[in-house]
């Protein structure tokens, strides 16, 4: 997609679905999951990817588990309890914006 910008305030939301449907990931992994959902047409940077992560930590949403692979330390993400939470409110909010975008751009079509 030409202009990910558009992305950038459903960034948290993404990472935090796909952590609630594979249980914990890496950054690499959640940037190829991001990838391959969309066929290449969203591409996350490391730039945008482990700030968002970090406030997400932050934030109470996520615990961090360090694992030794292939003689390197890497770092899993994985929803706290208050994560599983805050997910589904903001999935919830998600989905409601999209369907006043989809109200504003296409009215015809009238998605309840």
């Amino acid at each position: 997609m030409a202009n990910s910008k558009l992305y950038k305030g459903s960034l948290s939301t993404i990472i935090l679905k796909l952590l609630d449907e594979q249980g914990k990931m890496y950054g690499y992994e959640i940037t190829q999951k991001v990838k391959e959902l969309t066929k290449g047409e969203l591409k996350i940077t490391e730039g945008a990817l482990y700030p968002a992560l970090h406030k997400l930590e932050a934030e109470g949403l996520l615990d961090v588990e360090v694992a030794k692979v292939d003689n390197r330390l890497r770092k899993y993400y994985k929803l706290t309890e208050q994560g599983e939470k805050e997910t589904v409110n903001r999935l919830a909010e998600l989905e409601e914006f999209i369907r006043n975008m989809q109200q504003l751009v296409n009215p015809k079509w009238n998605i309840q």
